[in-house]
């Protein structure tokens, strides 16, 4: 039961031109939007930096992105918002049954990972979640292989999903249907995609 009940429909005007720019096409609102949307002024302020790590100009390739956001959701225990970007947007970018088990359940050392900058990605989410902060060894690796931009939107990435996490899960946002659950990527699933 959600401890922040979710707007729906009929939407006042305003809601619903804020809920119809938040989803791409003519998806309907997910719950979190609905419920960031009980407060407008801090929905569309949202929606600023939401459609920036979501779109075209952020620096990191979309694929890089989603490991981060999937990353950052699970070590923050927050299944909805994985659930959400995993079904989304995983198949899209190629991430497998094995990756997503490794994401969930595993870690940068994985053999799923044959790509040392996507197993930097991760052990820097990973660091960045137990530290809040990367010590001078690391961000040499990575910036061995990341540019000044690309870390910056990495590490501002990280700090908003962690935030949406927060949110997500201290409000008790309902999965949406159809969203997976960690339980469905075990460690030892196949390698082909969902």
């Amino acid at each position: 039961m959600p401890r922040i009940a979710l707007l729906g429909p009929p939407y006042t005007d305003q809601a619903g031109e804020l809920l119809a720019r938040m989803m791409p096409g003519d998806a309907p609102p997910i719950g979190l939007f609905r419920m960031f949307a009980r407060n407008l002024p801090m929905a569309g302020a949202m929606h600023g930096w939401g459609s920036y790590a979501l779109g075209r100009q952020l620096t990191l390739t979309m694929r890089e992105r989603e490991i981060a956001i999937d990353r950052t959701c699970v070590l923050c225990g927050c299944e909805y918002e994985w659930g959400v970007h995993m079904m989304t947007f995983a198949e899209r970018v190629g991430i497998t049954r094995e990756q997503a088990a490794s994401l969930v359940h595993g870690g940068p050392a994985d053999e799923c990972w044959t790509s040392e900058r996507e197993r930097l990605l991760i052990l820097a989410v990973d660091t960045l979640h137990e530290h809040s902060d990367i010590d001078d060894a690391l961000w040499t690796r990575l910036a061995s292989v990341f540019d000044e931009l690309q870390l910056l939107d990495l590490l501002l990435l990280c700090g908003w999903y962690h935030a949406v996490s927060f949110a997500a899960q201290a409000t008790r946002v309902p999965h949406e249907p159809g969203a997976p659950r960690f339980t469905d990527f075990l460690p030892g699933t196949t390698a082909t995609n969902r």
